[in-house]
């Protein structure tokens, strides 16, 4: 029954430790992120030159490796 007692409390101060990093990220800016990679692949770039450059780039890259 000892043991039980232990792990409750073992598990409770790991809930608040974990508790208390999450808040101190948050304050600190941790969690601001307004345009994250999930929706950035989403928009399109406002140049298309650009993004016909980058396909090249990776279709050679990609016929190099193959090779």
């Amino acid at each position: 029954m000892d043991i039980l007692y232990l792990m409750i409390i073992c598990s409770v101060s790991v809930g608040v430790v974990f508790l208390l990093i999450f808040i101190y990220n948050a304050r600190n800016g941790q969690f601001e992120d307004d345009e994250s990679p999930a929706v950035r692949i989403l928009l399109d770039r406002d140049n298309p030159v650009e993004r016909e450059s980058e396909t090249e780039k990776t279709e050679s890259n990609t016929q190099e490796k193959s090779d």
